[in-house]
C-alpha cells in the first residue's frame, strides 16, 4: 500500500493523462453499444414461451401480431384497401382482419356478431399487424401515417417503439437535472467552489469508461442503459467523499500535501474498499437471476463499481494534488450547520426510533412478502398519446390480447376440435386457424401457398387466439393456464406465444429469483462485514439495520395497495442493501476507532459528528438520483426503481443515524466480546456514575 500510494503521488501527471485518454476512447466505444428493448429476450432459454418463439421463428415467416391499428369511419372495401397498404409496409409480415376469420361474400348480419365486432364495429376497423423484430420503429411510423391522425395504435411493438423514442431523451433529461442537484449538494457540504468538480470528475470518468466497456457485451438492456450511469454516479460518489474528507483531515496534521495525500489514501482505503465490496457483491447477486436482465444489469453495475473504486484511489488523488492550490483559492465559508448540534438532536431520536422499528419490523417483513407485482411494461398513461390510443381502442373494441399456439400438424379433425374448444372459453373472442377459417372440407394442398403458409409449416399448425384478457394479472394468468390445459388435452406437444404467455413465464421465474438473489446478497455482504471488522456480531447488527429499512420501503406498496414492477423490487433489494450498507460501515468503523479511547456514549456522539456529513451528502445524492429517475422516466420499470431507491435511501439514512447507534450502544459488550482486537476503552468509575 505504501508503494502504491507513493507511485500515484510521484506520477500524478501520467496518471491524469492515462485516465483522460481512456475516457476519450471509452466515449467513442459507448456510441457502438446496442440497446435491447425486448424483455422477452431475457427470459431463460428453457422457458416454454422462449422455446415457442424460437420454434415459430424457425417454422413460420409470420410473427405473432404485435400491433393493433384502428381506423375510423371506413367501409369494408376501404378497410380491405387499407389492409393491403399495411401489408406492403417494410417489416410487416402479416395483417389479419375480418376477412381472415369470416367469409365476406356472406352478409355481415348473418355472421357471428362477436367475431365481426372484434374487427369491424360502428364503421371502425381494427387490424392485427405482425411486425418483424428490428423493424418496430420504422414500421410503426409507417402504419401511423397510413391510419392518419384519427387512428390509434397499441401493442407490444408500439410499446417498444415508445421506449426507444423516449429512452435517450429521458436519460439526458435525468442527467441534466441530477448533475446540478449533485453540485448544489456538494457545494453545501464542502468549503470550496471547485471541490465538487473533483468529485464529479473522478466518478464521471469511471461512468464514461464503464459505458464504453459495455461494448464487450455487444448490447445491453434498456433498463441497464437507463439507470446504470445514474446509479453508478450516485452510489460511488461516497468513495470520493471519503477520500477527500480524509485528505482534508490529514492536511490539518501534515503541512506537506503529498504526505497528507499519502496518509489519506492509507487511512481511507479500508473504508472505501469495504464500501465498494459490499456494493459490488450486492450488484453481483443480480447475476444469479434466471431472468437474464439481472445478469445484464448486475455485471454492468459491478463493473462500474470496480472502475469507480480504481478512479477514486488512483485518478482522484493525482487530480487533487495537481489542482489543490486552485481549490484552496476558491474556498468559501461552510454552509451546513455545526455537526455537533445535529448529533445532539439525533441522539434524542434513539429511543423513539428504536420503539418505532420494534413496532414496524414484523408487519414490514410480512407486508413486503405480499407486495403485488407488475411484470409487463404497457404504458396506459392517458396523459400520453400511447396511453390515449390504448384507451380509445379498448373503448371501441374491448381489450384485445393476442396469443399464438403451435401444435403438431397432421390431423385437421383434431385441429378443428381444438379450435372449437378454445372458442368456447369465455375469454377467447375468436380463433384464427385453417380448420376454423378455411374449413375441414378443403385440403390444404388445393390452396395456394399464400394461404396455407399462414397456418402450416412443415411440422406445426399455427392457431391465433383473440382474447379479451388484460396483459397480466391473476385472472389473466389463470386463463392462460386454462388455455394450456385445453391444448394439452388434445396434443402432447404445444407452445404458446404472446405477451401474456411471456409474462406468465416471467412470474414463474421471479418467484425463484427473489429468494435466491436476496439470500446471496445478504450472505455476501454479511461475510464482507465480518472480515472487514473481524467480528461475529457486527454483521448481524449492520445487515439487520439496512434490511429493516428495505422491508419498510418495500412494504409501503403493499399497505397502500400499489403494485410495483418486479424488476424494481428485485433490483431495489440488492441496490439498497449494497449501496446504503456503506453508511452503516462508515459509522461503525468510526465508532470502533473512537471506542478505543472513549466511553460508549462519548464514542457514539463523536462518531455521529464525524460521519454525519458524509452520510448526509452521500445519501442525499443517492436519494436525489432515485427521485430524478422517477420524475423523468415514462418507463414503469425505471420509475419504480427510482421511487423505491429514493425513498429507500432516506429510510436507510434514518436507520443508520438513529437506529444503528442505539444498537451499537445496546450491544456494546457483545461487540467487544465477539470482535477480534476490539480493545474497547473501559469507563472509569466516575464516568460510569455520571452515565
Amino acid at each position: 500500500m505504501n508503494r502504491f500510494a507513493h507511485a500515484i503521488i510521484a506520477h500524478r501527471k501520467a496518471v491524469i493523462a492515462f485516465f483522460l485518454a481512456a475516457t476519450l476512447v471509452a466515449a467513442f466505444f459507448a456510441m457502438l453499444v446496442g440497446v435491447n428493448y425486448n424483455m422477452s429476450d431475457y427470459l431463460p432459454k428453457k422457458a416454454l414461451s422462449t422455446i415457442g418463439i424460437d420454434v415459430m421463428n424457425r417454422e413460420f415467416d409470420q410473427q405473432i401480431p404485435n400491433v393493433n391499428a384502428m381506423v375510423r369511419n371506413v367501409s369494408v372495401q376501404e378497410a380491405l384497401a387499407i389492409k393491403e397498404q399495411l401489408a406492403a409496409v417494410p417489416g410487416v409480415t402479416e395483417v389479419l382482419w375480418l376477412d381472415s376469420v369470416v367469409d365476406l361474400l356472406q352478409p355481415l348480419a348473418v355472421q357471428d356478431a362477436e367475431t365481426v365486432e372484434s374487427f369491424y364495429k360502428d364503421g371502425h376497423a381494427l387490424f392485427s399487424v405482425a411486425v418483424a423484430e428490428g423493424y418496430e420503429r420504422s414500421a410503426c411510423a409507417a402504419i401511423a401515417d397510413i391510419i392518419g391522425e384519427d387512428g390509434a395504435l397499441s401493442g407490444e411493438a408500439v410499446n417498444l417503439t415508445d421506449m426507444q423514442n423516449s429512452a435517450t431523451s429521458e436519460v439526458n433529461l435525468a442527467i441534466t437535472i441530477l448533475l446540478p442537484a449533485i453540485i448544489v449538494i456538494l457545494l453545501l457540504s464542502t468549503t470550496s467552489w471547485l471541490e465538487p468538480v473533483l468529485f464529479l470528475a473522478a466518478i464521471g470518468v469511471s461512468v464514461v469508461v464503464n459505458m464504453g466497456t459495455n461494448v464487450l457485451f455487444g448490447n445491453i438492456s434498456f433498463v441497464t442503459n437507463s439507470i446504470s450511469p445514474i446509479l453508478q454516479l450516485a452510489v460511488s460518489m461516497d468513495y470520493a467523499i471519503f477520500l477527500l474528507h480524509s485528505f482534508e483531515d490529514n492536511r490539518k496534521i501534515y503541512d506537506d500535501v503529498d504526505v497528507a495525500m499519502f496518509h489519506a489514501i492509507k487511512t481511507s482505503i479500508t473504508t472505501i474498499s469495504a464500501s465498494a465490496l459490499t456494493t459490488l457483491f450486492g450488484f453481483l447477486a443480480l447475476v444469479f437471476m434466471k431472468f437474464r436482465i439481472g445478469p445484464d444489469l448486475g455485471l454492468c453495475l459491478a463493473k462500474g463499481i470496480v472502475l469507480s473504486f480504481i478512479s477514486v484511489v488512483v485518478f482522484l488523488p493525482a487530480l487533487t494534488l495537481v489542482s489543490y492550490k486552485f481549490v484552496d483559492r476558491s474556498a468559501h465559508r461552510p454552509f451546513l450547520p455545526r455537526i455537533q448540534d445535529a448529533s445532539r438532536v439525533i441522539v434524542r431520536l434513539f429511543v423513539p426510533v428504536t420503539l418505532l422499528v420494534a413496532l414496524l419490523i414484523v408487519p414490514s417483513f410480512l407486508g413486503q412478502q405480499e407486495t403485488s407485482f407488475i411484470y409487463g411494461n404497457t404504458n396506459e398513461d392517458p396523459g400520453r398519446k400511447i396511453g390515449r390510443d390504448i384507451l380509445t381502442i379498448n373503448e371501441q373494441f374491448g381489450r384485445t390480447n393476442i396469443l399464438a399456439l403451435l401444435v403438431p400438424s397432421g390431423s385437421i379433425a383434431d385441429e378443428k376440435q381444438l379450435s372449437d374448444d378454445l372458442g368456447a372459453h369465455p375469454n377467447v373472442k375468436s380463433v384464427v386457424s385453417f380448420a376454423k377459417t378455411v374449413g375441414t372440407r378443403i385440403p390444404a394442398g388445393f390452396l395456394s401457398a399464400d394461404i396455407t403458409d399462414q397456418f402450416y409449416s412443415e411440422n406445426y399448425a399455427r392457431l391465433v387466439l383473440y382474447t379479451n384478457l388484460e396483459p397480466e394479472g391473476t385472472a389473466t394468468f389463470q386463463a392462460v393456464g386454462e388455455i394450456e390445459r385445453i391444448v394439452e388435452s388434445h396434443y402432447d406437444e404445444s407452445y404458446m406465444v404472446g405477451e401474456s404467455a411471456t409474462l406468465s413465464d416471467m412470474k414463474e421465474v421471479v418467484d425463484v429469483d427473489n429468494i435466491r438473489v436476496n439470500l446471496i446478497a445478504i450472505i455476501a455482504i454479511f461475510l464482507v462485514i465480518a472480515f472487514t471488522f473481524r467480528s461475529f456480531s457486527l454483521p448481524f447488527i449492520l445487515v439487520l439495520t439496512i434490511e429493516t429499512a428495505i422491508w419498510i420501503n418495500l412494504s409501503i406498496p403493499y399497505f397502500t395497495g400499489t403494485p410495483i414492477n418486479f424488476i424494481g423490487y428485485l433490483v431495489l433489494n440488492t441496490v439498497q442493501l449494497g449501496a446504503t450498507i456503506d453508511y452503516a460501515i462508515l459509522l461503525t468503523d468510526t465508532y470502533m476507532v473512537n471506542r478505543r479511547t472513549m466511553g460508549k456514549s462519548q464514542a457514539i456522539g463523536e462518531s455521529l459528528s464525524s460521519a454525519f456529513r458524509s452520510i448526509l451528502v452521500s445519501g442525499s445524492i443517492l436519494s436525489t438520483a432515485g427521485f430524478t429517475l422517477f420524475a423523468t422516466s415514462s418507463n414503469a420499470i425505471v420509475q419504480d426503481i427510482g421511487l423505491l431507491l429514493g425513498r429507500g435511501t432516506l429510510i436507510s439514512m434514518l436507520m443508520v443515524l438513529a437506529f444503528l447507534p442505539a444498537m451499537l450502544s445496546l450491544f456494546d459488550g457483545v461487540i467487544a466480546a465477539t470482535t477480534k482486537g476490539a480493545d474497547f476503552y473501559v469507563d472509569k468509575p466516575a464516568e460510569k456514575q455520571a452515565a
